[in-house]
């Protein structure tokens, strides 16, 4: 009679669930219907329903053409957003299920919904991670910042991909806290569809689990690359070139997206030597970080882990604020031990820290955004830095109480042991 019961309380739920994406996904298309936007999505969407429906490498100019034409009802111009596809052909795994709804507007929708429930499971997994359990309110305002703050609602409007790779991501930390090497492998191999993102991260992984001696986590992060690279290959040889040459072209129409092409155009002179003298300080930090890992605890290569992702937005590869979705793990673990160490105080700083943050970005994003060539604004420059550095100094904040909480008055934070 109890297990009738539990089932029946999962269908219950699993019910409940599917009536509350179905609204969500009907809201979204109220705003869709009126609304452009969805500049990350298309050239996913459109080129992905043209490999599956006509055939079309999602790379060809027929498919590029036909993205432009889309986007402006020709071909894009000068400066403007020349809409290129762009990801590895493998990330049409993602984008295949929404590119078989032919109505725009409803496969937008739709993918808006999936991005606004991944961000909510990020918020839920982040807190399983940092073992936190904030008070009503802090909770409250936690969910209600991720849900609305720039890095979140920026790339839910555009339909960015960071997203549901920032998912990926954060299921892969939980995966490997449990020890579900297997599965936290494919997660950190599907997360490669934005290679940026983690070009830094799976290299640490892969060096971390050699280091414990977890060979199903390096194998499977490994393995499932492949899997994916080759299962490609197979389908459209030459696919890796393709994508080099628009990853090249790139940066031909995009505005300044890495710190060293920001530097110089803030300071034509020295810009340059200013990044190269920034990678080398966070080169410096990296090897020192990771050599300190090696070996450790999770709660070691969570901190870790939230380090590698802070300098891959700042190292000088070109990343976007969207991909920033992904350091909510990184500031929850800064939040979480702020409070666990202060206490009634920490909440109440904690909820200002979010605050500040909320109405800053929008604020500071308001001020220095500026008309585009193509179809939407473009975000000032300045964007690209309150977060990551807020973070790389907060990090090291709390470094000793997450490494040595014993030391500190905090064992109830992070075990010394796995967490």
């Amino acid at each position: 009679m109890g297990v009738k019961r539990r089932d029946l309380a999962y269908l219950g739920l699993i019910i409940i669930c599917l009536l509350l994406f179905t609204g969500l996904t009907w809201v979204n298309y109220q705003f869709t219907t009126i609304n452009s936007g969805g500049n990350d999505f298309t050239p996913r969407w459109l080129g992905t329903r043209l490999f599956i429906t006509e055939g079309l490498s999602p790379y060809s100019q027929n498919t590029t053409d036909e993205i432009q034409d889309f986007f402006y009802g020709r071909t894009a111009r000068g400066e403007e957003d020349r809409a290129l596809f762009v990801y590895p052909h493998y990330s049409m795994l993602v984008f295949a299920p929404f590119s078989l709804v032919e109505d725009y507007p409803q496969a937008r929708a739709l993918w808006m919904a999936v991005l606004e429930t991944s961000i909510l499971i990020i918020s839920f997994i982040s807190l399983s991670l940092t073992r936190w359990r904030p008070s009503l309110v802090v909770f409250g305002v936690y969910i209600l910042f991720n849900l609305s703050w720039y890095h979140a609602v920026r790339p839910i409007i555009n339909g960015n991909a960071a997203v549901v790779v920032a998912l990926f991501i954060s299921m892969a930390f939980l995966a490997i806290r449990a020890g579900q090497d297997m599965y936290a492998g494919a997660m950190l191999a599907l997360a490669s569809i934005k290679p940026q993102m983690v070009i830094l991260l799976i290299p640490f992984v892969i060096y971390w689990a050699y280091s414990k001696g977890r060979w199903r986590l390096l194998g499977s992060i490994i393995g499932g690359l492949l899997i994916l690279v080759i299962v490609s290959l197979l389908i459209e040889r030459d696919w890796i070139i393709q994508n080099l040459r628009q990853v090249i072209n790139y940066p031909e129409y995009s505005p300044p997206g890495s710190t060293g092409a920001i530097f110089s155009v803030w300071w034509p002179e020295t810009g340059r030597q200013l990044s190269w003298a920034l990678n080398g300080v966070l080169v410096i930090l990296l090897i020192r970080e990771w050599l300190a890992v090696y070996g450790k605890s999770f709660h070691w290569f969570l901190w870790s882990a939230s380090l590698t992702l802070v300098v891959t937005n700042l190292i000088g590869i070109t990343t976007a604020t969207a991909n920033y979705i992904a350091l909510i793990p990184a500031l929850t673990l800064v939040l979480s031990v702020w409070e666990k160490r202060w206490g009634r105080s920490g909440g109440w700083f904690v909820i200002g820290v979010m605050l500040v943050f909320l109405v800053g970005l929008w604020v500071l994003f308001l001020n220095t955004v500026r008309p585009g060539m193509g179809v939407q604004p473009v975000q000032g420059p300045i964007m690209f830095f309150p977060l990551p550095i807020f973070l790389l100094f907060s990090l090291y904040w709390i470094r000793l109480w997450v490494l040595q909480p014993r030391h500190l008055g905090i064992e109830d934070i992070l075990s010394a042991g796995e967490i």
